[in-house]
């Protein structure tokens, strides 16, 4: 877990707000659900899951509840369709920490950030498609061009079923040949081993059975919808055969994102499918639901290495120098934000040179001086803080219009610009 400060805190809020003008845009509504849940809402990802097994932080509160720190938001939302009954279809979407108790490495601290959406009430596949398309849409957006989306289909529970065994049966007969890690997650999860990242298993995992083989005639004709339908925006995918995500709520649609820019082993910005039977194990009417989960982290380094999405211009537009005292400075500060102007000031009764040096160092456009001179005559002096700028003094109550002029005219970077 870390600390995120400015300016990296008004970059992470801004890519907020771009995510929630592209969900928005797409008729989906923000949900907000708690950090702490009671634990069975996350024991619904899996019983033989990492995430469940190894990574929660649970523990019993003062009133005898076993509770968790949400892993995922998931199974939150779902959770709360569940309690609350909105209206189909119900389309959320969500941001905000989840916990894990796993390793911290590039991109992944055990206290990380997600963005994501779900629709739920739907088995229509174009809903997929949708859903996918915010996520590659929201890429774009942020500038980002070596992103590559995955797919697949886990097909339908019984397919998954099957398919199961028949993973487990060729793992347990190549297990001379596995880690012992790989063996004890083959105890547990058989189809995790498909997403083994070991070179020694590299060999095994390619021979194992393909889902294509275990596939519905329904579950294969979803698919060929959601394929097609892909094709018809002209989003690029690759599908891949071995992907099964990690969580076991996951049923026929499957899909990863990946940064072109990332180790192999940890490129990851985010995925999703579908969890048909999730809200009944939530106590829910049958509902289908789509949805996916963007890493903030993991997305922003993309966002680095392709050198796109720099933080806003959050600092100050207006630097008050005051040398009278402060009093003059407190009531600017105050009408100049109120009229919507980023505004800084000293404090302190410091000297005009070190107050020269806080206006410099804040990237305020202009300085605004308030000595002994303007405080008498009622004038401001006006000094340009860019090269090229010339100094003036106006009345005060000229002061609004001519900020408004002055700031027009500067160049200052757009927020987001890449």
């Amino acid at each position: 877990m870390r600390d995120i400060l400015p300016p990296e805190s008004a970059r992470w809020r801004y890519f907020v707000d771009c995510f929630a003008a592209a969900a928005g845009g797409a008729g989906y509504g923000q949900v907000i659900p708690p950090l702490l849940e009671d634990i069975g809402v996350f024991t619904r990802l899996g019983e033989a899951t990492d995430v469940v097994t190894k990574e929660m932080y649970d523990f019993t509160d003062k009133g005898g509840r076993h509770i968790a720190l949400r892993p995922e938001q998931t199974a939150s939302v779902c959770r709360a369709f569940v309690e609350h009954r909105p209206t189909l279809p119900f389309k959320a979407w969500y941001a905000g920490s989840n916990f894990r108790y796993e390793k911290p490495q590039r991109g992944r601290y055990r206290q990380f950030d997600q963005v994501g959406v779900e629709a739920l009430g739907s088995n229509d596949p174009h809903l997929d498609v949708e859903v996918i398309s915010i996520a590659w849409d929201f890429f774009a957006d942020l500038g980002l061009q070596k992103v590559t989306l995955v797919v697949n289909s886990l097909g339908d529970p019984d397919d998954r079923d099957r398919y199961t065994r028949a993973v487990a049966d060729y793992f347990n007969a190549n297990s001379d040949d596995l880690s012992e890690e790989s063996r004890a997650t083959l105890s547990r999860n058989p189809l995790r081993l498909l997403d083994s990242k070991r070179p020694a298993e590299a060999e095994i995992v390619a021979g194992a059975p393909s889902i294509v083989e275990f596939w519905s005639p329904e579950a294969l004709s979803h698919f060929d919808s959601v394929r097609a339908g892909l094709e018809s925006l002209g989003i690029p995918f690759v599908v891949d055969e071995r992907l099964v995500r990690g969580l076991d709520y996951y049923r026929r649609t499957t899909f990863e994102f990946r940064g072109g820019t990332l180790d192999s082993a940890q490129n990851a910005l985010g995925g999703g499918g579908r969890y048909d039977g999730l809200i009944e194990d939530l106590g829910g009417p049958a509902t289908p639901g789509v949805g996916f989960a963007l890493g903030v982290d993991r997305t922003l380094l993309a966002c680095d290495d392709e050198g796109v999405f720099v933080a806003p211009d959050v600092g100050a537009q207006l630097f008050i120098i005051d040398t009278t005292g402060g009093e003059h400075a407190l009531l600017l500060s105050t009408v100049l934000r109120r009229a919507g102007y980023r505004v800084d000031r000293a404090f302190d009764s410091r000297s005009m040179k070190a107050q020269m040096k806080a206006a410099d160092r804040s990237g305020a456009a202009l300085a605004l001086i308030i000595g002994d001179e303007e405080a008498a005559s009622d004038q401001i002096t006006l000094r340009p803080m860019y090269a090229g700028g010339d100094q003036t003094v106006i009345p005060t109550s000229d002061l609004l219009a001519t900020v408004s002029n002055l700031i027009n005219t500067v160049e200052t970077p757009n927020p987001g610009e890449q």
